[in-house]
C-alpha cells in the first residue's frame, strides 16, 4: 500500500520525501544565541526516525527578539558552523531541512518555561554580550499587564530591521539549509504589526488592513528576493487569534504572501493576548486547527500545512486524503515518539515503512517484526503479558 502521507512533496527545486515536518519548537537550550552539541543530538533523532522535514527552531534574526536568554539566533556569522552541522547530517539522513526565523518584539524577555515563563525586567543583559535588552514593537503597548512598554519603532528602524532579517536568510543559505519560514505568529513582531490590537501606528504601516500587513509584505518581499529562487519559502500565521483576527484576515493575507512568493503557509493560531488555548479548562480536540488549513488552502489558492494535536497515523493520512492541507506537522508527539514516522507507516502498512529510517535500524526491525512482535511499538501493553 502506497499512503499520501509518504509521498514525496514537491516544492520549487526541493523534494520533500514525505508529508511529515517536525514542527519547530523552540527547546531554550541556546548559550548566548548558539546552537551546541545538544541541538545537534535533538534534531538528528528526528532525521533519523524519518521525518520528512526537519524544521530547526524559532531562530532570532536580532537579539532583541529572543523570547528568552536562551533562545538561538542567526544574527551573526559565528551562529553559522552549529547550524550547518546540524542541516548536513540531517541532509544526509533524506530529510529536507529548513529554518524559522523569528523575532518576539514586545514578547521577547521572558524567562524560560519552566522557570514561569514571565516577562524580566531591564536589568535583564541581552543575549549576545550583556548588552541593554531594549523592547521593540509597533507601537508601544505592553504585551500585558506585567510587561514593559516596548519602544515604538520607526519607520527607518522598521527598515533596518527588514534588513536584519535579510542578512539572517543569507546566513541561513551559507548554513546549507533548504527551507526558510518567517515566523509571523503567536504574537510575536510580524503579528503584532498584522494586529489591530497590538497595531495602533497612524502612519503607513498602522491604521487599515492593507497598512497592517505593510511590514510583513515587504518583509516577505526582501527575503524572497535574498533566498534563492529554487528553494521554498514558509509562513507560520496564526489563522486566528483572541484580539479580532479572523480567518477571513488570514486568507486575504494569504493571498498577498503567495503573489509575495510564500510557498506555503503553516497554519496555527493565538497568542495575542496572555492566555493559551492550550492552558484552558476545555482543552482542544483533536486536528483542532486542521480546519484553518483546509479554509485558507481552498481560498488563498496556497499550499498548507496542518499543525495542533495531529497525534495519530490515520488522522494524518486523512487530513491529507480529504485535501486539508499538503503536509502535516507534528510537534509535542515527535518529542514523545522521534520514530513516529516510521510507527505511522507500520501502522498504515505503507510499502516504504522499513525505509523509513536508516538500515542500520531497519535491518533489526524487521527481524523484530518478524519475531512476533508485528507492528506494535514497546508500550502497547500495560504489562508483560502479550495478550
Amino acid at each position: 500500500m502506497k499512503t499520501k502521507l509518504f509521498s514525496p512533496l514537491a516544492i520549487r527545486d526541493v523534494t520533500i520525501k514525505n508529508r511529515i515536518g517536525l514542527s519547530p519548537m523552540l527547546t531554550y537550550a541556546a548559550e548566548h544565541g548558539f546552537m551546541s552539541d545538544w541541538h545537534f543530538a535533538h534534531y538528528a533523532k528526528f532525521a533519523l526516525g524519518g521525518a520528512g522535514l526537519i524544521m530547526i527552531e524559532s531562530t532570532k534574526a536580532d537579539p532583541r527578539g529572543c523570547t528568552t536568554p536562551r533562545d538561538p539566533g542567526l544574527w551573526k556569522d559565528d551562529f553559522i558552523p552549529a547550524i550547518a552541522k546540524i542541516a548536513q547530517f540531517a541532509k544526509s539522513q533524506g530529510a529536507t531541512v529548513g529554518i524559522q526565523l523569528g523575532h518576539s518584539g514586545r514578547k521577547a524577555r521572558n524567562s524560560v518555561p519552566w522557570e514561569g515563563r514571565l516577562p524580566l525586567g531591564p536589568e535583564q543583559k541581552g543575549v549576545d554580550h550583556g548588552e541593554e535588552w531594549e523592547l521593540i514593537a509597533p507601537s508601544a503597548i505592553a504585551a500585558g499587564v506585567k510587561s514593559q512598554v516596548p519602544h515604538e519603532l520607526s519607520v527607518t528602524e522598521i527598515h533596518e530591521l527588514i534588513e536584519t532579517f535579510g542578512q539572517a536568510v543569507l546566513r541561513a543559505e551559507k548554513a546549507g539549509l533548504d527551507i526558510v519560514e518567517v515566523h509571523g505568529a503567536h504574537g510575536y513582531l510580524v503579528h503584532q504589526f498584522c494586529s489591530e490590537h497590538a497595531n495602533q501606528r497612524t502612519d503607513a504601516y498602522g491604521g487599515s488592513f492593507n497598512n497592517r500587513m505593510r511590514f510583513a509584505l515587504e518583509l516577505i518581499e526582501h527575503v524572497r528576493f535574498l533566498w534563492p529562487q529554487g528553494k521554498p519559502l514558509f509562513y507560520r500565521i496564526s489563522a486566528v487569534d483572541e484580539q479580532g483576527w479572523s480567518i477571513e484576515d488570514s486568507v486575504k493575507l494569504c493571498r498577498e504572501l503567495k503573489l509575495k512568493g510564500v510557498d506555503m503557509i503553516d497554519c496555527s493560531s493565538g497568542g495575542m493576548s496572555e492566555g493559551s488555548v492550550m492552558a484552558s479548562a476545555s482543552r482542544p480536540g483533536f486536528g483542532y486547527q486542521v480546519p484553518y488549513a483546509q479554509q485558507i488552502r481552498a481560498e488563498a489558492g496556497i499550499m498548507t500545512q496542518a499543525v495542533g494535536l495531529i497525534i495519530h497515523a490515520d488522522q494524518a493520512e486523512k487530513i491529507l486524503r480529504q485535501g486539508q492541507a499538503d503536509m502535516v506537522a507534528i510537534g509535542r508527539e515527535m518529542l514523545n515518539n522521534p520514530h513516529w514516522a516510521f510507527d505511522a507507516a507500520n501502522k498504515l502498512g505503507d510499502e516504504s515503512a522499513f525505509k523509513t529510517i536508516p538500515a542500520n535500524y531497519s535491518y533489526w526491525l524487521e527481524k523484530r517484526a518478524g519475531s512476533g512482535f508485528g507492528k506494535n511499538t514497546s508500550t502497547w501493553a500495560a504489562g508483560i503479558s502479550q495478550t
